[in-house]
């Protein structure tokens, strides 16, 4: 769980390059993809002017990709714009690991990442991006696993797998599929590593995106 405070506006300086770049994109997003991304910023928009938490819990089959790289994407954009009061998390309709080479992709965009135990079949590692309060424990949960909300949260679904696989996700109160290409397609390939990075990208411009809606309507 990452919480955003008033304080917390400052980013590691490679990430803060990377933002700057994934912002200057936001005219590539499409915009079937804007009204997406817009439903879900009205929802968190709502929630604050309510005075009410903001649980945003981003799920893909096996919370090892692109549910890892949605919240933390979407935790750095409420940092960037300042945004108090919500909370990202990440988990799967079971749990696998965090997969390593999501782990490189975002040390590849400036975070700061290091593992309790990589020879663990569930790492948990610790990331970095900005002030310290902002730091972040992943690993691969089922979506309602501590520390994840288990009541009062949003649901975005990150995979199609995940979303046409689980009609009902336990105590959620506003769902909505924002789905993403996997990138293990590309796994063990020449084109690994970029596949990621395209995906990081995409997702990081989409999440600041988000925010971005939220912090000015």
């Amino acid at each position: 769980m990452t919480q955003s405070e008033s304080a917390a506006g400052e980013l590691h300086a490679g990430v803060g390059e990377f933002v700057a770049a994934r912002i200057n994109e936001f005219a590539q997003i499409d915009s079937e993809r804007r009204a997406e991304l817009e439903s879900l910023a009205g929802y968190v928009r709502k929630r604050l002017a309510a005075d009410q938490p903001v649980n945003l819990t981003f799920v893909c089959t096996h919370n090892s990709r692109r549910s890892h790289l949605s919240q933390l994407w979407a935790a750095v954009g409420a940092v960037h714009y300042r945004l108090e009061g919500i909370a990202t998390f990440s988990g799967g309709t079971e749990a696998t690991a965090m997969n390593p080479r999501t782990v490189e992709a975002l040390r590849r965009a400036g975070m700061t990442i290091d593992a309790d135990d990589v020879t663990a079949i569930n790492p948990r590692y610790r990331v970095q991006f900005g002030a310290p309060e902002t730091d972040e424990t992943c690993f691969s949960k089922v979506y309602d696993e501590s520390p994840n909300p288990t009541s009062g949260y949003a649901a975005v679904m990150t995979c199609s797998h995940a979303d046409e696989n689980c009609p009902l996700v336990r105590g959620c109160d506003f769902r909505i599929a924002i789905r993403y290409d996997d990138p293990k397609a590309a796994d063990g390939t020449p084109a690994e590593a970029a596949t990621y990075d395209e995906r990081s990208r995409q997702i990081a411009r989409e999440m600041l995106y988000l925010m971005s809606r939220v912090a000015r309507p």
